[in-house]
């Protein structure tokens, strides 16, 4: 199971980018292997966030739609969560608030590989960063 963060979807529906086509590949790849895929609901969150702040509305639906192709499962989060996020931000250095509640979704669903081009993921022991 890989955790999919929301640089992936921006990637595929962005202007032309080396990760751009770091992605495709990669997708293409794991799709083949017939890899499951999962997301949280705070990907969604970031994605209106983002397109939202560049004033870019109409992106998130594409985001939004590229996301829904590839994804099996969408994860939700509660305090448990949230409680979780705020002790590993007092224990792993370089890890986002944003980035900790996603390792926290992680843990919780046993899921340890994430695709992301956010190279802070890889101060969390456990964590396989797919790129």
């Amino acid at each position: 199971m890989i955790f999919v963060d929301c640089n992936v979807p921006m990637y595929l529906v962005g202007a032309p980018h080396p990760n751009k086509d770091r992605v495709i590949a990669l997708l293409t790849k794991l799709v083949r292997d017939r890899e499951q895929f999962v997301t949280s609901v705070e990907v969604y969150q970031e994605i209106l966030h983002r397109y939202t702040a560049i004033q870019r509305p109409r992106a998130i639906d594409e985001a939004f739609a590229s996301l829904d192709r590839i994804i099996d499962s969408v994860l939700t989060y509660g305090m448990p969560e949230i409680r979780s996020a705020r002790a590993l931000l007092d224990t792993i250095s370089g890890l986002s608030a944003r980035d900790a509640l996603h390792v926290a979704v992680m843990q919780r669903a046993g899921v340890r590989r994430i695709l992301s081009f956010d190279n802070r993921f890889d101060v969390y022991p456990g964590i396989e960063r797919l790129r």
